[in-house]
């Protein structure tokens, strides 16, 4: 998967609030420069808080509490993984 160009940034959604924690301590540990923030209102998710970051995506890190993984561009959200054991 390639790295979003510096207008675009992936969104992941969470069921609960400590898989939002989790996942943004994972990405910093990655290095990323990873932001906790609310779910766009474009976006839905269980629990309100979503994490912006710039790695591409492995699926690998999905875990029970992520929901959907998002690319944010140019105003429009594209889902780009939806998790199946939601």
């Amino acid at each position: 998967m390639r790295s979003p160009s510096p207008n675009e940034a992936y969104i992941a959604t969470f069921h609960t609030h400590f898989g939002a924690l989790t996942f943004h301590k994972k990405l910093k540990g990655l290095g990323d420069n990873a932001v906790m923030m609310p779910v766009p209102r474009k976006l839905s998710a269980s629990c309100g808080t979503c994490v912006q970051f710039s790695l591409p995506f492995d699926p690998a890190w999905a875990d029970e509490d992520l929901e959907a993984v998002y690319l944010h561009a140019d105003g429009n959200y594209r889902l780009l993984f939806e998790n199946e054991e939601s």
